[in-house]
């Protein structure tokens, strides 16, 4: 039987740290779902359809033919719903710090009582890619920093050029 996880978060952008992630979940599944969370209460820095085509291009930047055992979605329902509307059983988080330790701890705790049957696994970020955040990336390139040495380079020219095209409207 094919082992199934799913991977959630919100990947904008896609950054390195997601990429160590999924480096490592490679040896725990056969297939690896990479789910972009919706969450109405945020505006994002690039909306979801570019999101779905970063996600894509960068995995097969970086992962060649082994991006063929990934598959991108979205979803805006509760992520167990969408692991049993896949068929996943693991659910993949990954850990910097103790920060996020405690706030993963209380969602395992919750989505185990509601899905006993799907597994939370933990995976801690290695320690290059321990400080890279999302948030920390959009604010990096929004400033006109460097941002290579945290993302993927799809990621850095798809940055460079939202930068400049929202700096242009």
């Amino acid at each position: 039987m094919k082992r199934i996880a799913i991977y959630a978060g919100s990947f904008d952008p896609p950054t390195n740290g997601h990429v160590d992630v999924l480096r490592r979940s490679f040896k725990l599944a056969d297939k690896i779902i990479i789910a972009i969370g919706l969450r109405p209460d945020r505006m994002p820095l690039f909306p979801i359809q570019e999101r779905l085509i970063l996600v894509r291009s960068a995995m097969r930047e970086v992962f060649g033919h082994q991006a063929d055992s990934l598959e991108v979605i979205t979803f805006n329902n509760l992520l167990i719903e969408k692991a049993r509307e896949t068929g996943a059983s693991l659910l993949i988080r990954g850990l910097r710090d103790s920060m996020d330790l405690d706030y993963e701890m209380q969602l395992a705790g919750m989505n185990s009582t509601l899905a006993p049957d799907i597994q939370t696994v933990f995976l801690p970020a290695s320690t290059a890619v321990r400080a890279i955040t999302a948030t920390l990336v959009r604010q990096i390139a929004t400033m006109g920093g460097d941002v290579s040495f945290f993302v993927p380079k799809t990621i850095t020219d798809a940055l460079k050029k939202k930068i400049n095209r929202d700096a242009v409207d």
